[in-house]
């Protein structure tokens, strides 16, 4: 186990006044992405645990300097390494993903590992017939080229700005790439574009457990890479479980949502809703 994660997971165990909640990051971005959210629903009375996907590097720098450290980390690799370190919790967390970390929210959910789960801007898993242009767009950098799919590409900033920051000024687009962008694996869209072609794909999620737990999805208006039709295509899925399903969509916001200087709004949308179950 990472020691940051094994030192979260033990934290969160001597806690035991205070319910867990899982954050699990997407493509492009690190466990430090969810800095703010920590401190806020620590602040909000629960223990935060911001998990690794496996070979992490710790920081932003160290993960530009070593791209290869994110290379063939497929779907089905990264959940069920966080599988095994939420294994580790003695109390049945809250979890809270965005992007690919949406979609391996909802995989956990599935498995019947979360008490209640949040996952913004999802990556869509298969049964999600929609596939946007504007999603195309954002993943072509890594997906165009099929020798990609075990190699790990950043994106440039222009790339950045279409698929991740769109709906803020240029100059805080800018300063979210520069603190925030790393490197990423090629595999997870590679394999989520083509999950609906693959009867064995990684790309699925468990919809009807009903230890699944209440759940609510979080679209941005302006999302380019998670646009409507896929955050709505899961929960119509979703609503195939007995459990609470809710939706929302947060109007003019982009896909850096979490991270950009409104990252609060979409906070209180998710701490409201883990509230209210646990």
């Amino acid at each position: 186990m990472p020691p940051n994660d094994a030192q979260q997971i033990d934290r969160a165990n001597a806690a035991t006044d205070r319910v867990p909640v899982v954050f699990v990051h997407g493509l492009w971005m690190l466990p430090s992405s969810w800095d703010l959210w920590t401190a806020h629903f620590e602040a909000a009375g629960y223990v935060p645990v911001a998990l690794s996907w496996p070979d992490d590097p710790d920081t932003v720098s160290e993960a530009r300097e070593r791209p290869e450290a994110f290379a063939g980390k497929t779907v089905g690799r990264i959940a069920d390494h966080l599988a095994g370190l939420i294994d580790g919790l003695e109390r049945k967390p809250a979890v809270v993903g965005h992007s690919v970390g949406g979609l391996l929210t909802q995989i956990l959910a599935g498995r019947g590992l979360s008490a209640v789960s949040v996952a913004i801007d999802p990556a869509p898993f298969r049964g999600i017939m929609a596939l946007p242009l504007s999603t195309l767009r954002s993943l072509r950098p890594m997906i165009a080229n099929p020798a990609n799919r075990k190699r790990a590409l950043p994106l440039t900033f222009e790339q950045f700005r279409y698929a991740y920051a769109n709906a803020v000024s240029e100059r805080e687009a800018r300063e979210l790439y520069e603190k925030f962008a790393v490197p990423a694996p090629c595999a997870p869209p590679f394999q989520a574009a083509a999950a609906n072609l693959n009867p064995w794909t990684e790309v699925k999620v468990d919809c009807r457990n009903p230890r699944r737990g209440p759940l609510l999805i979080i679209s941005g208006e302006k999302d380019h890479a998670v646009p409507w039709a896929l955050a709505n295509g899961a929960y119509k899925k979703q609503q195939q479980n007995s459990g609470v399903t809710e939706i929302t969509e947060l109007p003019g916001r982009d896909h850096a949502l979490i991270i950009d200087s409104r990252w609060q709004e979409v906070a209180d949308t998710a701490l409201a809703f883990v509230r209210r179950f646990v």
